[in-house]
């Protein structure tokens, strides 16, 4: 462990794995802990039968005065570390990572966090073999509070009793995450555009310069109110931001819900739900109390000890369905009945999407949740932690299909494990689903790529972007955005142009989805998202049903040469069990 990780400080990598590693390492910072006489402590590397130990007070050295005793430079030399890695590997020890402990301590007193922390501490041990999710927390709650800060080594310092790290378990990880990486290169880089370049090239020919161009906003004025409901049934308050054109489209008006994401607010799409009413829709952006940012604030400010609540599994679906059910009520009275709510489109966004998903018609797979809670892929997939949760529901059948939804959009869904390739097969309505190749919080190949495959509605689109990184990197706060701006050689596109590339794939989706307006039908293939990202370092792609079969037999092949154990069952064999990462 120690030789690879010496050895990788000298080699640069994608965005999606390092912002992942080191969110997960910011993630780390727990409660408080009451303040331990600390001794220099001693680490053990196990990998049994062997067991190597490495003092604290040998690293300390190295970090204060680079000077490496006997007892490091068995390790150096064994990793045949150069001199350029060893100054490497000393600033990595000292360099603070960016965080508000407070903030980040009261997130990991919460079900989610702990959860965390205790995958952590199956592989960080405290000496003998015990979880060491509490010595890890507390060690990290002291350094955080430190004068010097988190940095690794006045985490070591602050460490409570020994520590043992189970390589084997940590190397299971390693090797997961370096399939994971490898495949989210081979399909981002080379399977995606080649797919997407394949139907453009079967297409016919369309001069889109000569179409209107959607990026653009529409000719009409945008008009926004909050409105204020109870659901009585739920005994449950929110608020709505519903935006319209400022007058008709000259016919019937079509509808748009949006579903933010676990800890945003309505107000993160004011700009998405303002491109569509400009074209004439009428736009809802609902507040989902349990998961959004006022409980996150919640949770810092000690007012909640939940990330989110588990009821939002039910709730969010559940909130969309009570504002359709609202849109129905003012119909008459505030739009003239010129409301078309018997054919409503959603747009989610992560947890968002996993709400999309759900009253489009995605069931609850238990069994798949379970599993693949089981097979301890969350220090791999961040999503999955989130999804777990939901096994703490009461086990029944949950059906939130709303037969007025006619057709949805999932941008960085959360949904493979929860739903599974079962749950998936429910919808039979169109779908698209967008995905970001630099997205550390709902992995490509994890949330998208595969449950693409496993959807069995003719009408489903994959839309790729690369560089995208699940939200607005650049509205980011809470010193995240911090841990994004370290990281070397890392280069992302200009927020407008991901938001060109989604603005005019989502309004096309809605105008021949929602609206049932044939003349967007050509904005609606591969072709124009080509024509979108030409001359761009940062390109968008789309699939549709029609490379499902060819993405699948990619990803068998992929299996086959990283000699993954378990086939892949195609859709039709829906029913079929998974085993491992890329499946």
């Amino acid at each position: 462990m120690m030789t690879n990780f010496i050895n990788n400080q000298t080699h640069s990598h994608k965005l999606f794995l390092p912002i992942w590693f080191q969110c997960l390492a910011l993630g780390a910072i727990a409660v408080a802990s009451a303040v331990i006489p600390v001794k220099s402590q001693t680490l053990y590397f196990i990998y049994p039968p062997f067991k190597e130990s490495l003092r604290v007070d040998s690293l300390d050295t190295f970090a204060r005065e680079g000077t490496v005793n006997k007892d490091l430079g068995f390790y150096l030399n064994l990793a045949e570390a150069s001199e350029e890695a060893r100054i490497k590997f000393r600033e990595v020890l000292i360099t603070p990572a960016p965080v508000k402990p407070l903030m980040v301590s009261r997130f990991f007193n919460s079900k989610l966090g702990e959860d965390l922390l205790n995958r952590v501490g199956n592989y960080i041990q405290i000496q003998g073999g015990r979880n060491g999710k509490y010595a890890l927390r507390g060690a990290m709650v002291k350094a955080a509070f430190d004068s010097e800060g988190l940095s690794l080594i006045n985490f070591f310092r602050k460490l409570p009793t020994n520590i043992q790290f189970d390589l084997k378990e940590i190397v299971r990880i390693s090797k997961l995450t370096e399939i994971v990486v490898k495949a989210t290169k081979v399909f981002s880089e080379e399977e995606i555009p080649r797919l997407s370049a394949i139907e453009a090239a079967e297409a016919d020919p369309i001069n889109f310069a000569n179409l209107p161009d959607l990026r653009q906003r529409g000719n009409f004025g945008v008009e926004q109110q909050r409105w204020t409901l109870t659901d009585k049934s739920r005994n449950r308050t929110f608020y709505v931001d519903v935006y319209q054109p400022q007058q008709g489209r000259g016919e019937p008006t079509p509808v748009v819900i949006m579903s933010h994401g676990l800890g945003s607010k309505p107000e993160d799409f004011a700009k998405d739900a303002q491109h569509l009413a400009s074209y004439g829709y009428v736009v809802a952006l609902p507040q989902h109390i349990g998961s959004d940012y006022q409980q996150q604030q919640a949770l810092f400010k000690g007012l909640s000890r939940e990330v989110f609540l588990i009821d939002e599994f039910i709730d969010r679906p559940l909130d969309i369905s009570y504002v359709i059910d609202e849109l129905e009520r003012r119909n008459s009275l505030e739009f003239e009945g010129q409301l078309v709510l018997e054919k409503v489109g959603v747009f989610g966004h992560s947890f968002g999407g996993y709400t999309a998903l759900a009253v489009a018609g995605a069931t609850i797979d238990f069994n798949h949740l379970e599993q693949e809670c089981s097979m301890g892929l969350g220090m791999v997939n961040t999503a999955l932690l989130l999804q777990c949760r939901a096994l703490d529901l009461e086990r029944k059948d949950y059906n939130f299909r709303d037969e007025r939804v006619v057709a949805v959009i999932g941008h960085n869904p959360v949904n493979r494990s929860i739903f599974g390739p079962k749950g998936l097969s429910q919808i039979q309505i169109p779908l698209l689903m967008g995905a970001g190749s630099y997205d550390p919080a709902t992995p490509f190949v994890f949330e998208q790529l595969r449950s693409f495959t496993w959807l069995t509605t003719p009408n489903k689109y994959l839309v790729l972007q690369e560089g995208q990184a699940h939200i607005d990197v650049s509205a980011i706060d809470g010193g995240i955005s911090e841990v994004i701006e370290s990281i070397e050689e890392l280069t992302l596109p200009e927020t407008q142009l991901l938001r060109n590339y989604s603005d005019a794939t989502i309004l096309a989706f809605a105008e021949v989805y929602v609206a049932n307006n044939a003349d967007y039908r050509p904005y609606m293939q591969s072709s124009y998202l080509e024509y979108l990202s030409e001359g761009q370092e940062f390109k968008t792609y789309l699939i549709s049903e029609a490379s499902s079969e060819k993405l699948v037999d990619a990803l068998e092949q992929f299996r086959r040469e990283e000699n993954l154990k378990k086939p892949i069952a195609r859709v039709r064999a829906v029913h079929a069990p998974g085993g491992d990462v890329i499946r």
